[in-house]
């Protein structure tokens, strides 16, 4: 059987790695490349290049160059975060029929699962090469803060790629099992995972003991990251060049392009210097044609104050996380540092202010979650039994009740599998059905959470209000899997639904990227590319089992055939 990789698909760069024959976890590289940027550039002959070329053609192909699309997969259109994001980016983000966003690429919809899946097809091919076999399987990484659906998402771009991807891990755990935090003794030891990569932050708070990793809280930021740091920038130099020369640079996708990637080099160079020089010639042209150069000194202050909001974000998190497991910062034993932001001097400084203690650097924040991720690999497959871990729910669950509140069933940060159970009662004389919506998010507005899915229980015994009722068992195993179950406690009719998180590709429209991707391939090679068999039959889809009085679907939520109140009126 061939090695499972471990890939840590980062916004800004992407890594992979594998076991040795020791059972040591290494990165593979090309041509001397530890990381690859999570970049990809779509020519309009079809071809696509990914990494190192594509990011070399964010200037001349800027509108078909596409970075950033982790923090777009499994996301609505509408959130604030895209909507900014929209704003800055060069190429066009558009909605789907779902309302998900996608991108427009040379005038087609492409979803971000696809574009991901050309970066996890890349380090697919870098492990292939490395390793001098078939890579099939994989561990793929993703923010411990990452709702089902962003989770689902990442699982269907690895399919797309061709991978079996064996888990979704989260990427502090994953980090953690690098940093060897399980190898400490017996002694038990609580640790925190300080996670600011290149477009999201997350913090978990775990406890080691015996080889056992326990999660026990976890909070986290989906909409920061050192993508912020560099638009903070971005949007100050083409302000201030506005006012200077009356020329917004906005308008220019090529300059904005340059601009950007001069802001990002600036960043990691201000990170251990206390000035650098921005030269950028010919950035635009006056109102007679005429070239203006940009050619500016910036510092690390000036960085600094520009981004003190973006810092005072970091410790909010923190802090519920604290509250969430029940502890203090002076019982956190060690803090690890994870993504490249860490580097920054003022992240650095708010988690030892925050913790009071200095905090770890024992591994390279870029590599240390794709080594972590080949860790759990050999876990999975046996190769490996020194470490066991223990995860928890991201999101509160819950349902929809009354006029539209969300009530919360499970709460975020339990511990998985879990179980709860709950009794509801008919709200209106002779109901004949009750439809029981489901959710994941953290607002008492049900509206402003994620729907899930829905479990509808028909045939209901006829009785006034309230005197019919109906015990809910709600299930997630260890995968985030959510299993629903409805029954009527007089006659013990049941419904169920297993409800596997939609990443906003149905099996089916995977299956035909798949078949493009294969017929584009042999156009382009003359040959048929040999997909690896099976390559989608781990993909989850929806199964509903459920006993229903007509067709619930085409009605509103708690409505019955025969209007509101009689048909399923909501739990109470």
């Amino acid at each position: 059987m061939s090695r499972t990789i471990g890939i840590d698909l980062g916004t800004t760069n992407s890594c992979v790695a594998v076991l040795d024959d020791k059972g040591t976890p290494r990165v593979l590289t090309v041509d001397g490349e530890r990381t690859l940027p999570s970049v990809v550039s779509f020519a309009p002959g079809g071809a696509v290049e990914v990494g190192v070329a594509a990011r070399r053609q964010a200037v001349t192909n800027a509108e078909s160059t596409i970075f950033g699309a982790k923090r777009l997969i499994g996301r609505k259109v509408n959130t604030e975060d895209v909507t900014w994001f929209a704003g800055l980016a060069p190429f066009r983000i558009v909605a789907a029929p779902n309302g998900d966003a996608w991108l427009r690429i040379h005038g087609e919809p492409v979803s971000p699962q696809e574009v991901s899946a050309q970066i996890l097809r890349r380090l697919r091919s870098i492990a292939e090469a490395s390793l001098g076999e078939t890579v099939t399987r994989a561990v793929i990484t993703v923010p411990a803060y990452f709702d089902d659906a962003q989770r689902q998402a990442t699982r269907d771009a690895g399919a797309i790629a061709g991978l079996d991807v064996l888990r979704i891990l989260n990427e502090p755990t994953a980090a953690a099992l690098a940093y060897g935090a399980h190898r400490g003794g017996g002694a038990q030891r609580v640790i925190a995972v300080f996670d600011l990569g290149g477009g999201t932050f997350d913090v978990s708070i775990m406890v080691v003991e015996n080889n056992l990793f326990e999660v026990v809280a976890t909070d986290g930021d989906n909409a920061l990251g050192g993508d912020d740091w560099d638009r903070c920038v971005l949007e100050h130099l083409v302000a201030e060049f506005q006012r200077q020369h009356r020329v917004d640079l906005r308008a220019n996708a090529t300059a904005m392009a340059r601009l950007r990637e001069a802001c990002e080099e600036a960043k990691k160079a201000l990170s251990t210097e206390k000035q650098t020089q921005l030269r950028l010639p010919f950035l635009g042209a006056d109102d007679r044609g005429g070239p203006i150069n940009l050619d500016r000194t910036i510092s690390r202050a000036e960085v600094e104050q520009l981004t003190s909001a973006l810092v005072a974000r970091l410790e909010a998190p923190c802090q519920r996380a604290l509250q969430a497991a029940g502890l203090s910062a002076a019982q956190i034993h060690d803090v690890l540092l994870v993504g490249g932001m860490t580097r920054w001097p003022a992240v650095e400084a708010v988690v030892e202010r925050f913790f009071g203690r200095r905090p770890s650097k024992g591994a390279n924040p870029d590599e240390v979650v794709a080594m972590g991720a080949a860790q759990y690999a050999g876990i999975l497959a046996g190769d490996s039994d020194e470490a066991a871990l223990l995860d928890v729910t991201p999101r509160d669950i819950g349902i929809k009740v009354g006029d539209g509140r969300f009530s919360v069933l499970i709460p975020r940060n339990s511990m998985l599998p879990v179980r709860t159970r709950k009794q509801f009662a008919t709200s209106s004389p002779d109901q004949k059905f009750v439809a029981i919506e489901l959710y994941q998010g953290e607002s008492n507005d049900v509206a402003k959470n994620r729907k899930l899915g829905q479990v509808v229980l028909g045939d209901l015994p006829p009785g006034p209000a309230g005197s019919v009722r109906v015990d809910l068992v709600l299930t997630i195993d260890v995968e985030s899997i959510l299993s629903v179950t409805a029954r009527e406690l007089r006659t013990g009719k049941e419904a169920s639904v297993t409800i596997r998180p939609s990443g906003g590709l149905s099996q089916r429209e995977i299956t035909e990227i798949i078949a493009r991707r294969r017929q584009a391939s042999a156009q382009a090679t003359g040959f048929e590319l040999n997909l690896p068999a099976g390559a989608v039959t781990r993909v989850p889809t929806t199964e509903l089992t459920a006993d229903l009085s007509g067709d619930a679907s085409s009605r509103g939520p708690f409505e019955g055939p025969e209007g509101p109140g009689r048909g399923g009126g909501a739990p109470r």
